[in-house]
């Protein structure tokens, strides 16, 4: 889907908190500015020249995004901050340097924030192109992270394994529960594990195949967020101990009907109203940002991605499925060998 960076601010943000994405656009660009308090700084005068805008076009946008270009690094230096700014403009080639030594307050933008303008800007051509090239380096190194493909990002977790393994469990025991406990044939199973997928993402098994865009032999369980197997198991386990009190209490299996009444019950509990904004948050926002999939019935919960999710997914402790497989052989024949 195509992405149009000057109308969405989440679009910009997973850009912006995507630290291993910047740093390959950092060397792509070449920018250099003044490098002040560890890190590169860019004037006013600087970005307009860049850009090949007027001044008053970036005093327009820095009042109307003021809130977004600060949180992502733009800052105004005052005090004893803009004086040492100044000591360091002395030696350096900035053409304004007679006004950076007569400001008595000075805005300033770091890498971040110039992105983030770049990303703004619907006036510069300069900055058309770079929006252009940010989303194809942007790509580029999540694929170089993920070999390639993002649809099984998920398993890059290291929770993910954990959580799927304890979840087959669960489901067992869900199973079991509706074959004992249930007067209905097989259709059962797929009923009520697409009720717990709508109660938790709004969406039927069917349905999230299609967004994902998964064949009929991928298993959609593969395919989610470790959070997600989690909250999963616990309506399974959960339900499943309802199914089973009621059958005990009355001696006899529960029509589809007792059960339907059952669940409407057990899902309007209020302990799953936090759980399900949190987890409803992650899959929405994470398969937009990370397998460009949008779940329309969860577009309200739709935000950027944080930057702990990109070393989650992308960073050092990012492994594929075979790789933590492989760790986990090792670890059980080294257990073994010590029996």
């Amino acid at each position: 889907m195509a992405k149009d960076l000057t109308n969405s601010k989440i679009d910009r943000q997973n850009i912006l908190n995507n630290q291993y994405a910047l740093e390959e656009i950092r060397i792509a660009i070449g920018l250099e500015g003044i490098l002040f308090a560890g890190e590169y700084k860019f004037i006013k005068s600087q970005v307009s020249a860049f850009f090949e805008v007027d001044p008053r076009t970036i005093d327009r946008y820095l009042e109307k995004f003021s809130e977004e270009l600060s949180q992502n690094g733009y800052e105004v230096l005052r005090g004893k901050h803009l004086q040492e700014f100044k000591l360091v403009v002395k030696s350096t080639n900035v053409n304004d340097i007679d006004a950076v030594n007569k400001a008595p307050q000075l805005g300033v933008f770091n890498f971040r924030s110039y992105l983030n303008l770049a990303m703004l800007l619907t006036e510069s051509v300069r900055a058309k192109i770079l929006r252009s090239v940010i989303l194809d380096i942007v790509i580029d190194t999540v694929n170089k992270k993920t070999g390639g493909g993002t649809k099984y990002i998920n398993q890059r977790d290291e929770d993910f394994i954990v959580n799927y393994l304890r979840g087959e469990d669960y489901r067992k025991e869900f199973t079991d529960a509706l074959r004992d406990y249930v007067d209905m044939g097989k259709a059962k199973y797929p009923i009520y594990t697409n009720k717990i997928y709508q109660s938790i993402f709004k969406e039927n098994a069917q349905e999230y195949r299609q967004i994902l865009s998964l064949h009929s032999k991928e298993n959609v369980r593969d395919t989610m967020y470790s959070e997600v197997l989690l909250i999963i198991s616990s309506f399974e386990a959960g339900f499943a101990d309802k199914l089973k009190n009621e059958f005990e209490r009355d001696g006899k299996k529960l029509t589809p009907i007792e059960v339907d009444k059952l669940y409407s019950a057990f899902e309007n509990q209020r302990l799953w109203v936090p759980q399900l904004q949190d987890v409803r948050t992650k899959m929405a926002s994470r398969d937009l940002g990370f397998r460009d999939a949008l779940h329309i019935r969860l577009k309200e919960y739709i935000s950027a991605i944080p930057p702990k999710d990109f070393d989650r997914f992308l960073g050092e402790k990012s492994k594929d499925l075979e790789e933590r497989l492989e760790e986990m052989k090792e670890i059980f024949k080294r257990l073994k060998d010590r029996e």
